[in-house]
């Protein structure tokens, strides 16, 4: 008998004693993220005791159980394969505290497993390629991993959904780790883009709290309301990066030009040598600092960059603790074409206003290479109606580098 059916017989085993997990959190009112992966939160406790106490593959000796699960995650590098990863993670708390330590972070293995990897850097040497697939109907947007859907098909695995709210000053993108639930209460959301009245700013809001060190230069925006947010599940928004796009006041023809400040990434990660914060588990919101201690003035106010001007900027001290800044790569004009042209290597094939690349924005102070600074951090550019491909790597995470492609759908009459 093969592995593969070993492992099915371990999921048959414990889908009782899941379904009685299952109930006493929908008793206790919370809800958990059982679904993707094993990060359970009030009821995994008394659900690890079920299982090790009923399953005959709780008590595995570690050294055979880390072996087992090394070569698992060895041999399903692609998902639906993947599955079996998380199913692995999903057994009981010895299992899953092996599996968290023999799967890797995207930036070193450059895959994807759960769903904080979502949160996490991508890889350094090669971008992680995934799709976006757009809804007219119902204004949704859908984060697929994958080359395209054509190639993918229905075994695209789904990274983070997103749904467009229109307001009367302003339009907010709600991202959630499913693409049927997008309320700010739930356990699913995982944060938000919010634009101003002219669509020329925005701010990308994340439900979890930034590296402890970043927090000077990120805001948390608390606001709380009777009708959607439970009174045990605080409802908290950190202001981690602001997307900016340059007015077209003499309307002339040409991409927009853009400019992303990531608050919660120092420009020290992509010095030689640095890094970036890695998150490892979602933070219970309940854990969290009380508002009032986030709520202080910021020593280090959000940046302009419609109202800095480039000698006030190079002129300041820079230093390590610096958010970093990504602005668009600037096209060539195709003289045959007659047409603004950018090399995407084939990940785009439709022209658009929306297509853009980013580098990052440094200054000569800041002693970044020259291969860093050419390097493309995100790209993003139309391949079909309604599909966008996206492709993105260290530092951004994939929920940072999805909600600043979101920026790129929300209509521009000022930018145009």
């Amino acid at each position: 008998m093969s592995f593969k059916s070993k492992l099915k017989e371990i999921r048959d085993d414990i889908t009782t004693t899941f379904s009685m997990g299952k109930l006493q959190r929908n008793r206790t009112n919370r809800r958990g993220r059982a679904y993707i992966a094993p990060e359970l939160g009030g009821g995994s406790e008394l659900l690890s005791e079920l299982i090790e106490e009923q399953s005959p593959w709780a008590n595995l000796p570690p050294e055979l159980l880390h072996d087992v699960i090394k070569r698992v995650e060895g041999s399903e590098t692609s998902w639906p394969g993947r599955r079996d990863v998380v199913a692995c993670a999903s057994v009981c708390k010895s299992w899953r505290e092996i599996t968290k330590a023999v799967v890797k972070t995207p930036e070193q293995c450059g895959r994807i497993t759960f769903p904080i990897s979502l949160k996490q850097p991508g890889p350094r040497d090669a971008p992680i390629q995934c799709f976006i697939k757009r809804e007219r109907a119902t204004s949704t947007y859908h984060l697929y991993l994958g080359l395209s859907p054509a190639l993918s098909g229905d075994m695209s695995k789904l990274l983070l959904a997103a749904k467009k709210i229109r307001k009367a000053t302003s339009t907010d993108f709600r991202i959630s780790f499913v693409g049927s639930d997008f309320c700010q209460a739930s356990n699913t959301y995982a944060g938000k883009l919010r634009s101003n009245f002219l669509g020329t700013k925005f701010t990308i809001n994340d439900c979890q709290p930034p590296c402890p060190r970043m927090k000077s230069n990120c805001k948390l925006q608390r606001k709380v309301r009777s009708i959607q947010v439970s009174p045990g599940v605080p409802a908290r928004n950190h202001s981690v990066a602001t997307v900016s796009y340059e007015l077209n006041v003499l309307r002339t023809r040409g991409p927009r030009r853009m400019h992303c400040t990531i608050h919660s990434i120092p420009i020290s990660a992509i010095q030689e040598g640095g890094i970036a914060f890695t998150p490892l588990e979602f933070n219970n919101p309940a854990d969290d600092q009380s508002p009032s201690l986030y709520a202080s003035k910021v020593k280090h106010p959000l940046i302009d960059f419609i109202s800095t001007s480039h000698a006030e900027s190079s002129n300041s001290i820079c230093s390590k603790m610096d958010p970093l800044v990504l602005k668009n790569k600037a096209p060539r004009w195709h003289e045959q074409l007659q047409c603004w042209c950018l090399n995407f290597k084939g990940r785009v094939t439709v022209a658009s206003v929306k297509n853009f690349q980013l580098v990052a924005a440094v200054e000569p102070c800041q002693n970044v290479p020259v291969e860093e600074q050419e390097k493309v951090i995100l790209q993003f550019g139309k391949i079909g109606k309604d599909i966008f491909t996206m492709d993105y790597r260290y530092p951004l995470s994939a929920f940072q580098a999805f909600a600043i492609c979101l920026s790129s759908f929300d209509t521009k009459p000022a930018c145009e």
